[in-house]
């Protein structure tokens, strides 16, 4: 992942939590309704991001350089 990809999924976990703690959810169905609304808050500001810079923020690198695995392994 690279900054921006970071960034925004801190934002809908973020925006997730908070969503959470201000409606008081409880039980499943509650949560996963306000993890699709903090999901939606971030996808909004990544695809707005997207159109004003015409660059997409989704990339296939990886912010590891070692997948953890193997640098598990290694020690």
């Amino acid at each position: 992942m690279n900054d921006l990809e970071l960034i925004f999924s801190m934002l809908g976990e973020r925006a997730t939590t908070e969503i959470t703690r201000t409606k008081n959810t409880h039980g499943f169905v509650e949560n996963k309704g306000a993890a699709i609304k903090g999901g939606k808050i971030a996808g909004d500001a990544r695809k707005k991001l997207e159109i004003e810079t015409g660059r997409k923020v989704i990339s296939r690198e990886n912010y590891l350089q070692e997948p953890e695995k193997r640098r598990i392994l290694k020690k």
